[in-house]
């Protein structure tokens, strides 16, 4: 009794399978370079590739921005810590690589801006 359960379970699994693999749509158009192939699989996807470049660009300038104004927040941070330092060497070292650490992290952050500029436009 049981086998025949088994059976019929494994029929029935197998011809969902065939069904489902059967639904599947076959591509038959033929691109002749990756971008034209990634082109048409955005629009058999119903999305138009023209119009994803500058959200991507969008939400990296968001992140880019937040990240610098983060980055001229501590610099300010670092400059009061240093005039508060009240001739502590140890305070007056931590305030100079806060502003040190800040300065860098805006220069990253501008250049990513640069080179996501680039690349999007690139594309």
């Amino acid at each position: 009794m049981k086998s025949i359960k088994r059976q019929l379970i494994t029929a029935a699994l197998v011809l969902a399978t065939l069904l489902g693999l059967s639904a599947l749509p076959i591509a038959t158009t033929y691109a002749v370079n990756p971008a034209d192939q990634v082109g048409q699989g955005v629009n058999t996807a119903g999305g138009e590739g023209q119009q994803l470049k500058p959200q991507i660009a969008n939400v990296i300038n968001v992140l880019l921005f937040v990240v610098g104004a983060v980055a001229v927040i501590m610099i300010v941070l670092g400059g009061l810590r240093y005039v508060l330092s009240n001739g502590d060497s140890s305070q007056i070292t931590a305030a100079k690589n806060t502003v040190l650490y800040s300065v860098i992290g805006l220069v990253v952050a501008l250049l990513g801006y640069a080179i996501v500029n680039f690349v999007v436009a690139q594309f």
